[in-house]
């Protein structure tokens, strides 16, 4: 019997292990959804509210599972909501697969219902893209945007299918599982003199500091990450997106560098003498003022992406290749060396002076709330967010021990991506508890996806930071802008507990410390459906410290209680740089 072009794409996404679709239906997908129907019991499609929801939450499954996922929109309107979220997925290497419908073939160009140039409007935002003129097609198109999403930098991959090309019959097809790319071919295996050069830059080093990025979580390079930190007794720093990839609880371990890291990390950094670089690519928020960012050290730089090397920073030992095979590589060369007893020794100082801290005055601090989830938790879930104040306290405050346990828009720093994401990493780890870590601002943008979890039985908890501000933005209005209040306050923010109650999930409020530990405690005891806490946190804490966009580490604004005492230290040091 001959199969549909909707039937062959079915077939295609099964032979790739695709276990869930996200999306919502269209006249240019009803082809497709209409041979879903048949498939429903070996790849079950969720229906989303939004298609950026169905967009994040294929990220969010991407990034807890380590495998694709897998986002289907309609042309036009439900392509281009798909743009946020395949950006997203660009920004911070993330392997999704979203397959949108298009107008007829015949149509294409002609201004048609719904038509829009879905290939040409991504293309600066996906590693791939393709449009398929023919069904015959589909099972190489399906097969390479499945490999070239997840292989070398991970990154979103756009498969554009006209209406008619899922809805024609061929006779028979074969499904592909072998792919020769001649233009495409990432190196994995580091230069081996370049590996021995880092090497004797590590065994040379007095002051060394290993800094790693998302690249290690992509490349599954964390172990021997932590081998390589071990054996040479190397200060380990991770960026936002390789949370998990170093234990929090490590002694090597510095935390965070940064706008919003660490003072200790950031401080070790800059003063090093020599930065092993793998995976991570010196953005702005780690370095500030490039010109005065670790004027001192030299620079060894492992990426799987040649483009990232040398682009922000010069790298005085370029490396081109996986993160894990480099590693490994590394090992086999690399001298153990356990004699920076000095250089550990003005860390430990440094953790001392400016520790991370904030005040107990009465009012309820968004910190003492992730302190008290990380406790109860045990530090084992899974935690989303999407960008601002309630990131960066959730970055600091919730200790994370292993790779993918900490998921968040990092590049693009989209709001509204924390809850949906949370849809998707507890559909891709359905034995983890999976908490969304959200603003009042961006959950707004986003929650009618409560709908979806509530129909599709997702159990994802959602604890709402709500200080009726857009918070990130007001902590730089109190700073730089005399508290001028501009476009940053929610006067009339709904009742999170009633919405989240008139949507069938749960639905509970914490107003002081006292209850804290009981509503965290009744929220990680649902299992049947999602649940919402509404958290009324003071509107007025900051997240410190806080280097300011394009300065030094010396422009570091520290907690009020240790301004008076540390700063100047602080002065100090920068003297002595």
């Amino acid at each position: 019997m001959p199969m549909r072009g909707g039937e062959v794409l079915m077939e295609c996404l099964l032979n790739e292990g695709v276990e869930v679709i996200w999306g919502i239906s269209g006249g240019a997908v009803i082809e497709i959804y209409d041979a879903l129907y048949f498939y429903r019991d070996r790849l079950p499609s969720i229906l989303t509210r939004l298609e950026q929801g169905a967009g994040f939450a294929a990220d969010g499954y991407a990034r807890a599972t380590g495998r694709p996922g897998v986002c289907l929109a309609t042309s036009g309107p439900g392509a281009t909501n798909l743009v946020t979220p395949i950006t997203t997925a660009y920004g911070d290497s993330v392997p999704v697969v979203a397959i949108t419908g298009q107008v007829a073939t015949t149509a294409i160009g002609s201004d048609a219902f719904q038509e829009a140039d879905t290939v040409g409007i991504t293309l600066p935002v996906v590693k791939h893209s393709r449009l398929v003129m023919d069904v015959k097609d589909l099972p190489r198109t399906i097969h390479e945007a499945f490999h070239i999403c997840q292989t070398g930098r991970p990154g979103p991959v756009l498969v554009d299918v006209p209406r008619d090309v899922s809805r024609d019959p061929v006779d028979s097809f074969e499904l592909v599982n072998d792919l020769n790319l001649r233009s495409y071919k990432p190196a994995k295996r580091g230069h081996p003199l370049k590996v021995r050069q880092a090497a004797e830059e590590i065994a040379n080093a007095k002051k060394p500091v290993l800094y790693v990025g998302g690249g290690v979580i992509n490349a599954g390079a964390h172990m021997e990450i932590r081998e390589l930190a071990d054996r040479c007794s190397l200060p380990t720093t991770y960026t936002l997106m390789a949370k998990g990839s170093f234990p929090d609880n490590h002694p090597l371990c510095l935390g965070m560098p940064g706008m919003h890291g660490t003072a200790y990390a950031s401080l070790a950094l800059n003063n090093s003498d020599l930065i092993i670089c793998i995976g991570a690519r010196f953005d702005d928020r780690i370095t500030g003022d490039k010109s005065e960012f670790a004027k001192n050290a030299r620079k060894i730089h492992i990426d799987i992406d040649p483009a990232e090397i040398g682009k922000n920073i010069a790298a005085d030992v370029p490396i081109v290749g996986d993160a894990k095979t480099v590693t490994e590589q590394l090992l086999e060369v690399v001298k153990p060396k356990k004699d920076h007893q000095e250089w550990h020794k003005q860390i430990n100082e440094w953790k001392e002076d400016y520790p991370l801290s904030y005040q107990r005055d009465g009012k309820l601090k968004p910190q003492y709330v992730l302190e008290r989830l990380a406790k109860l938790t045990s530090g084992n879930a899974i935690l989303t967010a999407d960008v601002g104040q309630h990131q960066m306290w959730a970055a600091q405050l919730y200790p994370c021990h292993r790779p993918r346990q900490f998921i968040n828009s990092g590049a693009l720093g989209s709001m509204g991506y924390g809850f949906p994401a949370a849809m998707g990493a507890q559909v891709g780890c359905p034995n983890d508890t999976v908490i969304a870590i959200v603003g009042d601002g961006g959950f707004q943008m986003t929650l009618p996806e409560l709908a979806t979890c509530v129909e599709a039985k997702i159990p994802v908890k959602v604890l709402v930071l709500n200080n009726s501000f857009l918070g990130m933005v007001k902590q730089w209005q109190d700073f730089f802008f005399e508290g001028r209040y501009s476009g940053v306050e929610y006067t009339r923010n709904p009742d999170f507990v009633k919405l989240a109650e008139a949507y069938g999930a749960a639905g509970f409020r914490i107003e002081n410390d006292s209850q804290v530990d009981d509503v965290l405690t009744k929220m990680l005891e649902v299992n049947d459906r999602p649940v919402v806490v509404d958290t009324l946190i003071d509107p007025h804490e900051h997240v410190y410290p806080m280097i300011p966009s394009g300065k030094t580490i010396h422009d570091m604004i520290l907690p009020p209680e240790q301004r008076a005492t540390q700063r100047e230290k602080l002065h100090s040091q920068r003297d002595a740089t």
